[in-house]
Formats: C-alpha cells, structure tokens, sequence
C-alpha cells in the first residue's frame, strides 16, 4: 500500500510511504525557490509520484495535518496565508496596522480545532488533490502534535521510549508527551498553546529584527556574545514555570510580547539573546527532569520546532536519566507531511517502524541530466572524474571551498552531503571568502561540521548518541579546537554531522582529508546563497556557481571549473 502525506502549510511539503519503506520526502521551497514555502505542495506531491514511477490513480490513501481554526481560515482565503508569509520574511513594507494585525493573529491562534474545521478543510485539500488528477483515495486528517510524535518515535528505532514534541502552536496545542511501547503510541499531557515556549522564543525573534519561524537559530548563535550572569538575574525568569510534567506561561500571548519589548528596550540585544536562550534551557532541562523521572524511560525521541535549538538539546542530552535520543531531523512543520502519512500507516496497517538511516529522501539527476545542463554553459569547464573524493579533499586542504553535489536531495533543513558546501575546518580565511561571496551570514552566526564517526570522541567531549543529522550540539575538546576553529563557536561548541556508512562517497572524502590534516573533520553549510532554500537540481547547482564566481563544484562524477570563479 502506497500512502501519500501531504501539508500545505508552512515548509509545505510532501512524503510517500510504501508499506513500511519511506520512498520519498521534499519539501516545496526547493521547487518554488521561496524559502519555506506556504503554498499547496503541487511540485512535491508530483516529484514523489515520478520518482516511484506512479500516476494519481495509483494512490488510493492520502493523509494531511492540521485543522485548527486559524490553518482552515487560510485554506478557505489564501491570500491571508500568503500576506502573512510576505509580512513574516520582510518581503513587503511594515502594514501601518502591524500590532492590530498581530493581536488579531494571536486572538485566532488561542482557538484548536472547531467544529466543522475539520471537515471544511479536508472539503478543500481534497478539491485540490483532485485538480491534479487524483480520483478514488481516502483522505484521512492527523492532529498536529500527533504528526510530530508519529516522526519522532516511529524513526527512532526505540522499541520503547518517551515521546515528546514541542513547537509553537498546532490544533491548539504548544506541546505533547507520549509513550512508546510494543509499537503502540500512546499520548499522556498535552501542554496548551497558551503555554507555548515556542511561541515565546518566536517573539523574542521578530522583537530582536528578524524573521519569526526562520530566525531562532541567529537568536541561539547570538546569546553566546552575551556576557553570561545567573538564571536569578534573568529578567525574563518567572515567564515560565514548570510544574511536573506541564509547562505554564505567566502571560498571554500580547501580554508577553509587551513584556518583552518593555525589556529590550533598556537591553543590549545580546543579553536580550542570552536571557532567551538561558529561560528555554531553564524549562526544557526542568520539564525533561520531571518527564524522566514520571516515567521511569530513559529513552526519548523528540519532534517539533522547539527541537532545531541545539543547545537547548544538549542542555537535555546531558541529563543522567536519559539514556539515548532521538531528535527527528526534520523537526519543524516541513517534516509533517511525513507524520499524517506514518501516523495514518500505523491507523490502518499497524506500522510503528521505519529504517531512518539517512535522510536522502528527495530527487537524484541522472548522468544524462548532469551533462546535458553542464553543456549549456560556456563559461564552464567540465571532465569526468574517476576520483573526485580525493580531488576533492587535495582542493579543500589547499585552502579552497567547493561546491558538492551529489545522489538524492537530502530532506529536512540540513545539508548531510549531498547538497552541501566544503572547506578546511582549520582555515578561518577560507571561511572568511565563502561567507562574502556565497553564504553572507551574520558575523555571529556559526558554521558546522561533517566528521567521521570514528573521530567523534576524539573530537568532541560527552559524545552520547550517533548524530547524523545535526540535531545536536557539542563541546569541543580545547586540544582540537585550533584545528576545528572555522566550524567552532565562540562557546566552543558545534553542531556536527557524524558521517558513517550511509553515505560512503562522502565518507572517503573525509578519509582523505584526514591522510592530507590528520583529523576527518570539514566544513560542511548547505549549498544556497543566504536566504534562498538549498538547491535541488543541476541547474540550481549551476547558476548559483555562476552567481557566486565559485570556481570548483563536484557534481555527479563530473569536476566543474568556473573560468570566471575566484
């Protein structure tokens, strides 16, 4: 049985099981070029029905998250949906009625799941399916925090764990805790939207002038230039508390965002960051605490939003009673659509388990399709290389950034090396030039990196866990730090990619670069120009390199030179 998730969303997207296999999973923004898309995933739903070779009417169960008040609303106008995504990225003027329209917003956004929503919305979604050619299915609705949970502990591998999910709102809800056991996912609490510290970590984004539900992770890398003082000094301290396993907000939504403002505004942004980022650590370590000690489970997957702060998470990994973890890579609402469709899996087939060893889940572009757009451009050399991951390795160690482009599109935020952007993680200049002429990040803002497992405990301290997917933070161990200073924070942390078997082109590059420095640790950022979603095709790869001057790119089994790179 074939079945189709789908989320309109946003980072709409879409997801294809086949019995308990994951066949395909992307993410609209790399069709569109818009950067977290909001529209209905049209491209995503067609890339996954071409890439197992099926048609609409192949597809005879479909699922799909979501159906609050405020998500129905936008299905019903979606020109609502669109303003408020133009409004979110700054890509329109300030509305002269901005704080109205905010308080409206947050006004909708108290209310779940009313009657008729739900059958509103799926009166909509199924319209739109069956505009694209989709006929005889069944189209089942999954509450939001329940998609969330389905990614998490159905990916896991646990046999049993706890199951937590937090984000900023959906159907009502902030939050949930749950259990899974004998393959059976059970939900226990659920935390109100009121509560929700995602929201709260939303606002303390817009309020520092940046992009809610994109910017959290600035805010994160930020606080870390902040002079550090104790949680008593926190003037954000009593917004929140924790009372066994619920997480209670002092304030209201509009109340909060008052609150906050009247903070900054005598407030350097940094210690306004750092205070932040010290209140979630604060609540997530005390509200995990209490889980595991509720519960008695050592083991916990997690999903939501709230899991992409990676410092938050190591605060948690470092508790004594967790035992193992599991962050679902594509922790945000783009990885939804696979949870309606795992969750509707387990409904109907009794399916609780998948093989996630990797998260290439997306397109891959034949020999044929590589050349054929590589002969298009004149200012492009290009020859089939027979070894490019030691070529690759010899550019890096002379101080070069490449371009990597290689077998499927990796699903979920992060670049895992196959759509990725290199260099030294010993060169602060290499990592100077990629940053002015490609990424042009803030100052503040960190680089990551892949390193090979086998390096992980040599280079990392309290290594606890297996993290492909740069879920996690670490602390660098001080004898390695010079070595890794590119990828290193200002605390001496990093978020690494560690690279085993699952991708063993990549792997070998590593290798190679440890042989050339002595440690298997690179730079790894994903391959964009800022601001723009990761790139998917070789054409994407192409006019970014030719918009970039970048000089060398590695795609397929062919090495490209730019005439006009620098």
């Amino acid at each position: 049985m074939y079945i189709l998730g789908v989320w309109d969303g946003h980072d709409s997207g879409a997801a294809l099981l086949e019995d308990d296999k994951i066949v395909f999973a992307a993410n609209e923004e790399r069709f569109t070029k818009r950067k977290l898309e909001v529209k209905f995933p049209y491209n995503s739903i067609n890339a996954a029905l071409k890439y197992a070779g099926l048609k609409p009417s192949d597809i005879e169960v479909i699922a799909f998250p979501t159906t609050e008040l405020t998500k129905t609303l936008e299905r019903i106008y979606p020109y609502s949906k669109e303003y408020h995504y133009l409004y979110r990225r700054r890509k329109i003027p300030k509305p002269a009625f901005e704080q109205f329209n905010r308080w409206l917003r947050y006004f909708f956004l108290q209310f779940g799941i009313w009657p008729l929503c739900g059958t509103i919305s799926k009166a909509i979604v199924s319209r739109q399916l069956k505009h694209m050619g989709f006929e005889k299915f069944k189209l089942y609705t999954v509450e939001h925090h329940t998609s969330h949970a389905a990614t998490a502990a159905f990916s896991s591998g646990f046999n049993r764990a706890l199951v937590v999910t937090l984000d900023g709102l959906g159907d009502g809800l902030s939050g949930s805790v749950s259990t899974f056991e004998n393959g059976k996912l059970e939900r226990h609490h659920a935390i109100s939207s009121r509560d929700s510290i995602g929201i709260f970590f939303e606002q303390v984004t817009y309020l520092l002038g940046m992009r809610e539900l994109e910017d959290e992770g600035k805010v994160m890398a930020m606080a870390d230039y902040s002079y550090p003082f104790d949680f008593s000094a926190n003037k954000m301290k009593d917004f929140f508390k924790v009372e066994g396993t619920n997480i209670i907000a002092k304030y209201h939504f509009y109340k909060q965002l008052k609150m906050l403002d009247k903070i900054l505004w005598n407030t350097p942004r940094e210690q306004f960051a750092y205070m932040a980022q010290q209140l979630l650590e604060n609540v997530m370590v005390r509200f995990f605490s209490n889980l595991l000690e509720e519960y008695g489970i050592g083991d916990v997957a997690m999903a939501g939003g709230t899991f992409s702060n990676v410092k938050a998470n190591m605060k948690v990994r470092q508790l004594e009673k967790l035992k193992r973890w599991f962050v679902f890579p594509h922790m945000g609402d783009g990885g939804m659509a696979m949870g309606a469709a795992m969750y509707t899996n387990y409904l109907l087939n009794g399916i609780s388990s998948y093989k996630f060893d990797n998260a290439y889940l997306g397109n891959e572009y034949s020999e044929d399709e590589i050349v054929s757009a590589l002969k298009r451009e004149k200012d492009l050399s290009y020859e089939y290389d027979k070894d490019k991951s030691k070529h690759a390795a010899e550019l890096i160690d002379e101080n070069n950034y490449i371009f990597w482009f290689q077998g499927r599109m990796e699903y979920g935020p992060r670049a895992l090396g196959n759509r990725s952007i290199l260099a030294k993680a010993s060169s602060e200049d290499v990592k100077d030039k990629l940053n002015l002429y490609v990424k042009q990040r803030e100052w503040f803002q960190p680089f990551a990196p892949s390193l090979l497992l086998s390096e992980a405990e040599r280079l990392l301290e309290d290594v606890k866990g297996y993290d492909k997917f740069m879920t996690m933070a670490y602390r660098v161990k001080p004898e390695v730090r010079e070595a890794m200073k590119s990828v290193v924070h200002v605390d001496y942390t990093a978020r690494p990619n560690m690279v085993g078997d699952e991708n063993p082109e990549y792997k070998a590059l590593i290798q190679h670069v440890k042989k050339l420095e002595g440690y298997g640790v690179i730079l790894n950022t994903s391959f964009n120009i800022h601001g723009m979603p990761i790139v998917m095709s070789p054409e994407d790869a192409i006019e970014t390199m030719k918009k970039t001057s970048t000089k060398y790119m590695f795609i397929g089994d062919y090495f490209v030179e730019n005439k006009k790179g620098k």
